[in-house]
């Protein structure tokens, strides 16, 4: 062994063992999608007196923080999104209505001295002269209060707790410590009040939360005039149950919020919904890649049996840098991480094709030169594939938000782990194996020294592709068509997360009949929502923006009918959010398109890079075309899938255009069609073994992943086709046609 192999053998274990305590020692984060709770983004408003700024959003995060603190909810989150918003996860919470209600109110506390009662008109039930800043607020029983100035607010208070008093009777109620200023401010008021006879209006102090008089008891007729409590304590009580006397504590010690806030988005998933998809996704996974493995071993023998032992190493070293990186692990990211799997055995079929091709051709002697060869070939064509799909992965880490921002990380780990361990850890095991004399006697063992069934048939027949380009063109637009007129025919149907609205998630008993539940709903008020049924047991609402009273009308309309429906997911997106959304998806589609074309203009020519272009745009329309026609929605996960096919389909883009531009090098002179059929002969068995490993990896996605990741895996799967196709019989003849309008006719060895 050379020393190049003994640094990767060293670095391989280094690697492996690292990850290995890692994932023992280290648990992954989940996000709330996958282990249940509630997210909230609040978006804060600017006052006449404040602006929204990114300072007043700072101050109020912190308010928020104290808050959630006090709810007892264990590790919440809390950050900030731009300059006016901040993203809550609340692990566990599955009643978004109380959290939203806690975390939304400014909670201006204020204490005020009654001047006097008011009736209807507002006249005084006994004369006091008009003070100014005097204003008129119902008490807890509904009797008007005439209210001064505010004499204390809440940054006077030092503390406040719930306690439950049995032997007084005042039952659950919150205590109120003063400190500083507070304590001689409260003096005063309270013995203001004081000098006012017993059952007086003015004998009471008005406790006011955001405009609301929640207590204003009577000076206890122990209070001597103008000396008033001097202790800096009271208690503020009603009829307070435990929860709204904690709440009324909670909000008094985290204090006012700086400016208003929104609620801008809702997400809550139940726990039943996240346990399940991690189950369905493991199963996908363990079956897709014991799939996947069967397929690398039957084709490429000892070499898929060393491949397969990579898939298990990439598992472990993505799982463990996910964990060490502190990456919170998304149902989209879980997805991602199954993909990986997939594009992971691009690298090793890359490889092990090249092998072929060299030890067939009789230009090694031996398949560990083959070998050795076949790493030092591929590499190019690794590294710019696995750069583009990083690209689309930077993209949705940057554009995207939310979970779709998880799935971008876990692509973007899987990549790197994937090139990690095909050429680093595979390459370690392969060049053991093949060294081992009983190996170098069997070299057909090895799955190099045969030329695969694919390239056998390819060999006989020689087919000429390129011949006649216009053919495939004329394809690839009637495929347009098609899908075009299913876009101009039913239209997109944009989700909730970019037209705004509420998405609600139950779980039924029992299947049952959409229609009947839609008929239901319109007779109470709400005839555009559309009702679908999801998984075999599942069922779907998408309305409008609802407010909690009107959410709790459609919940109960549907448990009316189903007898018992448990709510397993509940989103709810503002419409300007769901604009925003909505002009960043395009954004960050144009993005994707603009950084291919950028980098492939870059690595060959600008020819190749437009041709390249034109086939993902063809991608794309199709891939819309085909879900317009089907009905499903286009969201925030199809564009995750969306962007994922992008990075996909320029790989089978990339390894064509390589090969063109190693056989220009090797044939300066020759016709552009003549080595673009070479190309696509040669690459054809890596596009083909690539693309069935991936089909297995997706396919159990799309059958065990639920309904969560049904239509994920469906994009996929439909991207996959489409792309594998385009990327040889679109992107080969737009580039073809492209070079012969161009004053060099001749490809050069930059293609």
């Amino acid at each position: 062994m050379n020393r190049s192999a003994r640094v990767r053998a060293l670095l391989a274990l280094a690697v492996i063992a690292l990850s290995l305590y890692i994932a023992v020692t280290v648990p992954v984060r989940l996000g709330l999608d996958l282990r249940g709770g509630t997210q909230l983004v609040l978006q804060t408003r600017s006052t006449p007196t404040t602006d929204a700024d990114s300072a007043a959003t700072d101050r109020t995060l912190e308010v928020l923080r104290g808050r959630i603190d006090g709810l007892g909810v264990a590790e919440p989150t809390l950050v900030r999104s731009g300059e006016n918003r901040i993203i809550v996860e609340l692990p566990g919470v599955q009643d978004p209505k109380r959290a939203a209600d806690v975390l939304g109110r400014t909670a201006q506390l204020t204490f005020h001295p009654v001047l006097g009662t008011a009736d209807s008109s507002g006249d005084a039930s006994r004369p006091l002269p008009k003070r100014p800043r005097e204003h008129v607020v119902p008490d807890e029983s509904g009797t008007p209060l005439r209210l001064g100035a505010a004499a204390l607010t809440g940054e006077d208070v030092k503390e406040a707790a719930a306690r439950f008093d049995q032997q007084g009777g005042a039952g659950w109620h919150v205590t109120v410590d003063f400190e500083g200023d507070g304590r001689v401010g409260w003096a005063r008021i309270t013995g203001e009040a004081a000098c006012h006879p017993a059952g007086d209006p003015a004998r009471r102090v008005a406790i006011v939360l955001d405009d609301k008089v929640i207590s204003s008891p009577q000076v206890d007729p122990s209070v001597a005039c103008r000396t008033g409590i001097r202790d800096g304590a009271t208690q503020i009580t009603g009829s307070f149950g435990p929860e709204e006397a904690r709440e009324l504590s909670l909000l008094v010690n985290g204090g006012a919020l700086p400016v208003p806030v929104e609620t801008v988005e809702q997400r809550t998933v139940g726990p039943t919904l996240g346990a399940q998809a991690i189950t369905a996704s493991a199963w996908a996974a363990a079956i897709g890649t014991g799939l996947t493995s069967l397929f690398i071993i039957g084709v490429y023998r000892l070499m898929g049996v060393l491949a397969a032992v990579g898939l298990v190493c990439y598992s472990l070293v993505s799982y463990a840098a996910l964990a060490a990186l502190g990456a919170t692990l998304t149902l989209p990211g879980l997805a991602g991480f199954v993909l990986a799997i997939g594009m992971a055995v691009d690298a090793n079929v890359l490889v092990f094709e090249r092998a072929r091709e060299e030890y067939t051709a009789r230009r090694r002697p031996s398949t560990r030169s083959a070998l050795t060869a076949g790493f030092r070939n591929a590499f190019s064509a690794i590294a710019d594939s696995n750069i583009t799909t990083l690209i689309a992965a930077a993209l949705l880490f940057f554009l995207a938000s939310g979970p779709v921002r998880g799935f971008g990380v876990t692509l973007g780990i899987g990549v790197l782990a994937s090139m990690f361990s095909a050429l680093v850890i595979t390459r370690v095991l392969a060049e053991l194996a093949v060294s081992r004399p009983r190996v170098r006697r069997r070299p057909r063992l090895t799955g190099i020294a045969t030329t695969g069934a694919v390239r056998d048939r390819l060999t006989r027949r020689n087919p000429r592709p390129m011949r006649r380009p216009r053919r495939w063109l004329a394809a690839s637009a009637a495929a347009l068509v098609l899908a075009g007129s299913g876009i101009a025919v039913r239209g997109i149907d944009l989700g909730v997360e970019f037209t705004g609205g509420r998405l609600i998630e139950y779980a039924t008993t029992s299947p049952f009949d959409p229609d009947r539940v839609r008929t239901a709903l319109a007779d109470v008020g709400f005839p555009r929502a559309v009702v679908q049924s999801s998984g075999e047991t599942g069922l779907t609402v998408r309305t409008d923006p609802l407010t909690d009273a009107e959410e709790t009308e459609v919940t109960g309309t549907v448990r009316e009918l189903a007898g018992q429906a448990d709510k397993v997911r509940d989103e709810l997106i503002g419409p300007s959010l769901g604009e925003e959304l909505r002009r960043g998806a395009l954004i960050a589609l144009a993005v994707a398109l603009g950084a291919q074309f950028v980098y492939l203009a870059a690595r060959f020519r600008w020819v190749f890079g437009t041709a390249a272009v034109v086939a993902l745009a063809h991608d794309v329309v199709i891939l819309v075309g085909v879900f317009a026609w089907l009905g499903r929605p286009v969201d925030g996960v199809f564009l995750a899938a969306l962007l994922t096919v992008i990075g996909y389909s320029v790989n089978d883009s990339v390894v064509l255009f390589d090969r063109v531009r190693e056989l220009a090098r090797k044939s300066p002179g020759s016709p552009l069609p003549d080595i673009t059929d070479q190309a696509i002969v040669q690459t054809l068995p890596r596009t083909v073994n690539t693309g069935i490993g991936a089909a297995f990896i997706l396919t159990a996605l799309a059958v065990l992943g639920g309904s969560s990741l049904t239509d994920f895996a469906l994009a996929l799967l439909i991207g996959l086709v489409v792309g594998t196709y385009s990327s040889v019989l679109t992107a080969a003849p737009v580039a073809i046609r492209l070079h012969h309008r161009t004053p060099h006719r001749q490809p050069s060895g930059r293609t």
